[in-house]
């Protein structure tokens, strides 16, 4: 299973594909679609989209993930994310993929076991889970690649329920 975890942003919009089966991780790539703030809003936002299309299209991934947005203190930030992640959600309909969405906290537990990790801590069990030499660079790769591993993680326990459902009949 190739799965596309998305790290939605205006400036960056990170992006890590990694396959799962046999309980076994590996990145397949992993990178940043990255705008100018010379672009308006709606010239990012099309280059985002045009951008996660051609990955989509490369890759045919089996699944999609991103992260929920979640609201801070910055509005102007939340709102700008939530742009991003639109135009992800509309090039993953377009292809025919419904979108699996974690929160910050279910991606924290998946990746380290702890929901209150530090972003370092997350960065550096993508790089161990992926069998990485360093750090995916951009941080926003890294937590596309930390959300893919979160659907994988997710996809296994909803086998596993499956799995318990089947033999309990």
């Amino acid at each position: 299973m190739i799965i596309l975890g998305v790290d939605p942003g205006t400036a960056i919009t990170g992006y890590g594909l990694v396959s799962y089966g046999g309980n076994h991780l590996k990145k397949v790539t992993f990178g940043a679609i990255r705008t100018g703030p010379e672009l308006s809003l709606t010239g990012r936002l099309q280059h985002i989209y045009l951008e996660l299309q051609k990955i989509i299209a490369e890759y045919k991934p089996d699944a999609i993930a991103v992260e929920e947005l979640f609201f801070n203190k910055n509005v102007r930030t939340a709102l700008a994310v939530g742009h991003a992640r639109g135009v992800m959600l509309l090039a993953a309909a377009n292809a025919g993929y419904e979108v699996a969405e974690y929160t910050p906290l279910q991606v924290k537990l998946a990746v380290t076991g702890y929901g209150r990790a530090e972003k370092i801590q997350i960065q550096e069990m993508v790089r161990v889970l992926l069998c990485l030499t360093e750090i995916p660079k951009p941080d926003d790769a890294a937590d596309a690649l930390a959300i893919a591993i979160c659907h994988a993680h997710s996809c296994k326990l909803q086998n596993l329920g499956v799995e318990s459902r089947r033999k309990s009949q």
